[in-house]
């Protein structure tokens, strides 16, 4: 059953988390205080992950969004640091939460997106 869902598009609790954490992340903006580095940070990394999270759960057999998701995650984790918006507190932590979150659900998604490339290798 668990390899059925994985093929199948659009069923992958990973995929969805993703997008979820990406829209969160984009619209952050509007109920957290920013300066201009942090809102378009989170509106691009955001919209990225949960552009990336659909490609993923339209075609799960694609192994490399989910590398793409935890380098998304990474980066969104240490944006805070490298685009200089740790002083707003409120997005700094929306920013490593959801970096973190991202990561993991990237890793946690990895075996199933492994598990379904090769269940669609063997159906060619």
């Amino acid at each position: 059953m668990a390899d059925v869902t994985a093929v199948r598009p659009w069923t992958r609790p990973h995929d969805w988390a993703e997008v979820v954490l990406g829209v969160v992340a984009a619209l952050s903006f509007i109920w957290m205080d920013t300066n201009n580095a942090a809102m378009w940070t989170m509106i691009i990394l955001g919209a990225l992950v949960a552009l990336d999270g659909l490609v993923s759960l339209a075609m799960p057999g694609l192994i490399y969004g989910e590398a793409v998701q935890i380098v998304l995650g990474v980066l969104m984790f240490i944006s805070p640091w490298v685009m200089g918006y740790t002083e707003f507190t409120g997005i700094s932590w929306t920013s490593w939460i959801i970096g973190g979150l991202t990561v993991i659900a990237g890793a946690a998604a990895f075996p199933v997106a492994q598990a379904a490339s090769r269940g669609a290798a063997g159906q060619h």
